[in-house]
């Protein structure tokens, strides 16, 4: 019999040398032998039906719906995309489960801000309701889909879904609870935790679902450090940012771990999360450590959705470090953060029954947050390098744009 090599077979069946070699891998081509690290392919090898044509979706229908190749709602997050630059590769990988296919692409185009994909995809995914992680999933993107147009509506609908994913036993259903914190998570209300995810107890979660977990317990953890902060939580022998300077001693294991498990979107998020609590708590040298790290990883897949979250709560800092890498970036992020920014507050203060500011500019915004933590306005003046004047007038203006006396700016940002 007549054998080819893998890159022969790719110009004949015109398809990536790495599609083959994960055909070959999952044993899809039938004779393929292995020689070491190659692969051997009959000459006379039939191309396996792609599903991502008429055919391979005429061939879907017909067979059993296949489950997501992870126990978790959270794809992006897990070892399926495990290196900068390969985001588009790693979906094509999953081009014989097209529900997973359609979820991880999904993912990724809301981490690009491509908003309404995610909303046409979270809808196929309830339509289509073949299976728990997938109704979970579909709630998620529709949950963020909602944040980006402020939809209230669309927000308590998302939360429906995911409340009525058919779990089968308790295990499903912490996965469940888990979830729907997550989407609380997002607008920073710390109200709805579960006991066993404050102390950060995910035992009873698949394996395939930490590295989610720990993105999401960080931003736990950066809620309630904002909350204490700002005197709108009180916890015992705590108070100022005595507990933000201590999250990044949680967040740094964190990240190392996400590092070992090569999951690159949970790595992005819990470094732009502990850059925002480095910032937050007076650390910007070490805010600026993990926010360029997290630039170069979301860089080559322009996941700049993801980036434009974090615009509000790194205040200035996200546009100095990206425009010191690539100008026409930062001005395609700062589209999407006034597009974020806009949705976020709109939801925000409708879920918490609050007018969000969202006419402050920059600097504004960052005098009004440190004057929520208490700060007088010398202190702010040598926190920012302003003068004492400019700061002053910062405040007054805060005030006048939102209505709100210094003592209330907490509940404006």
């Amino acid at each position: 019999m007549d054998y080819l090599k893998i890159g022969d077979m790719a110009k004949k069946w015109n398809v990536s040398v790495r599609r083959i070699q994960t055909l070959c891998a999952e044993g899809k081509i039938e004779g393929a032998i292995r020689f070491g690290r190659d692969w051997m392919i009959p000459k006379t090898a039939a191309r396996p039906v792609d599903g991502r044509t008429k055919a391979g979706r005429q061939r879907d229908l017909l067979r059993t719906n296949l489950p997501l190749p992870r126990k978790t709602p959270f794809l992006y997050m897990t070892d399926l995309y495990h290196s900068p630059g390969t985001a588009d590769a790693s979906a094509e990988e999953l081009a014989d489960n097209h529900e997973a296919q359609v979820l991880f692409s999904a993912e990724v185009a809301y981490s690009r801000g491509e908003i309404d994909k995610v909303y046409e995809s979270a809808n196929y995914l309830l339509e289509k309701h073949s299976g728990f992680y997938a109704v979970l999933s579909a709630g998620m993107l529709l949950a963020l889909c909602a944040i980006w147009h402020g939809d209230l509506s669309m927000w308590r609908k998302a939360k429906l879904h995911i409340a009525e994913a058919p779990a089968a036993d308790d295990h499903d259903r912490d996965i469940m609870a888990f979830s729907l914190t997550a989407v609380d998570s997002m607008l920073y209300n710390v109200s709805s935790f579960p006991d066993w995810f404050k102390i950060g107890c995910f035992e009873t979660l698949h394996p395939d679902s930490l590295p989610a977990a720990k993105v999401y317990y960080a931003k736990y953890l950066y809620a309630t450090g904002y909350a204490v902060a700002t005197k709108q939580m009180e916890l015992p022998g705590v108070s100022g940012l005595s507990l933000l300077t201590m999250i990044p001693f949680t967040l740094e294991p964190m990240i190392s771990q996400a590092m070992a498990d090569r999951s690159i979107i949970a790595e992005l998020y819990l470094r732009m999360t502990c850059a925002v609590v480095y910032h937050n708590s007076g650390n910007d040298a070490q805010a600026i450590r993990h926010l360029d790290r997290a630039i170069a990883l979301a860089l080559p897949d322009r996941l700049y959705g993801l980036l434009a979250e974090y615009g509000r709560t790194l205040d200035s800092l996200l546009e100095q470090r990206l425009r010191a890498v690539d100008p026409d970036v930062w001005e395609q992020v700062k589209k999407l953060n006034k597009i974020y920014n806009a949705g976020w507050s709109a939801l925000s203060g409708s879920v918490r029954g609050r007018t969000i500011a969202t006419t402050l500019s920059p600097k504004e915004r960052e005098v009004a947050k440190l004057a929520a933590f208490g700060m007088q306005n010398n202190e702010i003046a040598e926190k920012l390098h302003m003068s004492l004047s400019g700061v002053k007038q910062a405040v007054r203006i805060v005030s006048e744009k939102t209505g709100m006396s210094r003592g209330e700016f907490a509940a404006i940002l």
